[in-house]
């Protein structure tokens, strides 16, 4: 295992992210805080509790999930495309290293920054609303797993697309509204039966469920469940991957 060349990748990852922190750490920490005054002191002032919690501290684990998906998948899915837009990727892969080497430079990166990001909402939620972790072991591991999970989704959307639009084409039009209808704002309890089931079809309503339960001790889905799927997509992410690196899709001139 070269040890130095991910290091290299991760820091050159990490550094890009200090030049532009506005966009990559500031941006969605303003994003998600007017959503905590919006949806948190205005209306969650005028809603009843929900299994038990106040609704302001309801939203707190799927705004963080809204959060942590987006920017895992933007974080991975630029950082590749760039070396592959600008034709650097081809001093990447001359380099004496392996192909798990650079997944684990690339996304062990993407990950890192968006852990970082869930962190500091997190610390930031304590501004409006006050709540405990029930489970901070279990918080963690979801949160990592979580990162690493979508960091691999979007390191495969990043070999994907062969332009900036379709960057955003999955992010914008397929994880942010599976993320709102999976449980972001609200119990899928709430729902009618016959929606409940067809919900259920929603991966992401496993993460956030696991990461809710973590938090409150309260989910719509058994923590084994959410813990189990994740791991599923983990596996297929790998997979998908491990098929690119096989054939060299995108990556052969």
């Amino acid at each position: 295992m070269n040890v130095h060349a991910i290091r290299a990748i991760y820091m050159f990852e990490m550094a890009r992210t200090w030049r532009t922190v506005v966009q990559s750490i500031l941006a969605p920490v303003i994003s998600t805080s007017l959503y905590f005054v919006v949806f948190g002191s205005a209306i969650g002032s005028r809603m009843a509790e929900v299994d038990g919690v106040k609704y302001a501290a309801f939203i707190i684990p799927g705004l963080t999930m809204l959060s942590l998906l987006t920017e895992s998948i933007s974080n991975a899915s630029f950082g590749i495309y760039m070396p592959r837009f600008s034709g650097t990727i081809y001093e990447v892969l001359s380099a004496p290293i392996s192909f798990v080497e650079i997944l684990l430079g690339y996304v062990g990166a993407a990950a890192s920054k968006s852990v970082i990001l869930g962190t500091i909402i997190l610390l930031t939620a304590r501004a409006f609303v006050p709540y405990e972790i029930a489970h901070p072991v279990w918080m963690v591991a979801f949160l990592v797993l979580t990162a690493v999970t979508f960091s691999l989704f979007g390191f495969i959307i990043g070999i994907w697309a062969d332009g900036f639009e379709k960057l955003q084409l999955v992010p914008t039009l397929v994880v942010t509204p599976l993320t709102f209808l999976g449980g972001s704002f609200y119990s899928i309890r709430m729902l009618p039966p016959a929606w409940q089931k067809i919900t259920l079809f929603n991966p992401v309503v496993y993460l956030i469920s696991g990461f809710r339960w973590s938090f409150y001790d309260a989910s719509d889905v058994s923590v084994g469940t959410s813990f189990a799927m994740t791991l599923v997509f983990l596996a297929l992410c790998l997979a998908v991957i491990g098929w690119i690196f096989k054939t060299g899709y995108r990556f052969k001139a």
